[in-house]
């Protein structure tokens, strides 16, 4: 018996004194995937153009050398990346990751066959995939306004490019066999005082009526709506508030709503407000990432909130209902090992939260007993986590340590 099972033995001994089954967690994470985005490898610019300038208050900052070249290079260094990191696994794709042949190809002409080199991708690796419209870095979203603008021509343009990304998130799911998960972001807001804060919003609802009016299979592709607080640029109003989509999911269902950690005020925590969707039914996409000063997409650790998250959507029984995607971006590390480490973080975490003795807190919980709960919570943060995450990468064909 090697150093790894041995390990794995002890750890098992450890938390079967508090109920649970390590074997069965390690069976249940492999039912789980995570949703590992693409744009971590190349600061978001995509292959419209491999110089292409971001905007709609999204920037990476660094200036690490071995960004990829071109597609080739691309594809290398996600395909390294993701074998670093153990487990099942999803890629979410930006629109602006086509496979153009060096045409132009506006966004609202982009078809199914731009993105066959992403399915043969995933095929290869057996994972799923998701898909995101690009509403930013393009001269029709250079004033701040996409789906939300005063311009029927500029919105009509927008409309048509959420259609057309909704067919290629359908496409996608029936070619990998998995649910594909398209996200809507738009960048919509304004900078200073805003008087007229309704009309941009009736728009908005408009424009994802009229993008949501195609009707596609429910078994192959979902759309999810991510709110913001703020942007640079719409430091004072955003369209996509996390209220309006909060009602425009609920009202309609025609998509469910994405939470992005970083996209809420610096002490709200996006944990608290899993269990609000959960009591009434609701599906949620999320995406993990570490706003050390609000939304700066730093890469994503085993730190409090991501914790929080996790253990928020296993103890509401919610890993069916709640789908995991990350977003982070960070130009100032070396990208693909960035990449792996923020989707080991996440699978750390909710392998944590998957080993902790929910039955005996909610059992101490259910008695009244707050003494009891706080001493098991306490406890249960010497229990040897590393140990079952240790086989967990062997399980999976994985390195235990990508340091060495």
């Amino acid at each position: 018996m090697g150093k790894i099972e041995r390990n794995y033995e002890t750890a098992k001994e450890c938390f079967e004194e508090y109920g649970v089954d390590t074997d069965l967690v390690l069976e249940q994470m492999e039912d789980v995937p995570i949703s590992v985005h693409c744009w971590q490898i190349d600061d978001l610019t995509g292959f419209e153009d491999f110089h292409a300038r971001l905007t709609g208050g999204i920037a990476a900052t660094g200036n690490m050398g071995g960004k990829p070249k071109d597609q080739t290079e691309y594809f290398g260094q996600l395909g390294a990346a993701l074998k670093l990191i153990p487990g099942k696994l999803k890629i979410a794709a930006h629109a602006v990751y086509l496979d153009n042949k060096g045409k132009k190809i506006d966004r609202d002409q982009i078809e199914t066959q731009h993105f066959t080199k992403w399915v043969d991708f995933a095929r290869e690796r057996g994972m799923g995939l998701d898909f995101n419209p690009t509403y930013f870095s393009h001269e029709k979203s250079e004033d701040g306004f996409t789906l939300s603008s005063a311009d029927p021509a500029v919105r009509e343009f927008w409309i048509e490019h959420g259609r057309r990304c909704r067919r290629i998130g359908e496409y996608f799911g029936r070619e990998t066999g998995t649910l594909c998960i398209t996200n809507h972001w738009i960048p919509d807001g304004y900078k200073d005082i805003t008087i007229d804060k309704l009309s941009p919003r009736q728009r908005l609802k408009e424009s994802l009526d009229a993008i949501f009016e195609e009707a596609l299979d429910r078994g192959h592709c979902m759309d999810s709506l991510e709110s913001k607080l703020f942007g640079l640029g719409s430091e004072s109003y955003v369209t996509g508030s996390h209220e309006f989509y909060t009602n425009y999911c609920t009202e309609t269902k025609k998509a469910i709503l994405c939470m992005d950690a970083g996209h809420f005020h610096p002490t709200e925590s996006v944990a608290a407000k899993i269990s609000s969707y959960i009591a009434f039914g609701q599906e949620l996409m999320l995406h993990v990432s570490r706003p050390v000063r609000w939304d700066s997409d730093h890469v994503v650790i085993v730190d409090e909130e991501t914790m929080a998250i996790m253990e928020e959507i296993v103890r509401c029984g919610a890993l069916k209902r709640v789908h995991i995607g990350l977003d982070f971006f960070d130009a100032s590390i070396r990208r693909g090992e960035a990449t792996a480490i923020g989707g080991r973080a996440a699978k750390t975490a909710l392998l944590k939260a998957m080993l902790q003795p929910a039955e005996l807190l909610r059992q101490a919980e259910d008695a009244g007993d707050y003494t009891r709960r706080l001493a098991l919570l306490e406890e249960i943060k010497l229990l040897p986590y590393g140990f079952v995450w240790e086989m967990y990468c062997e399980r999976n064909n994985c390195p235990v340590s990508i340091c060495t």
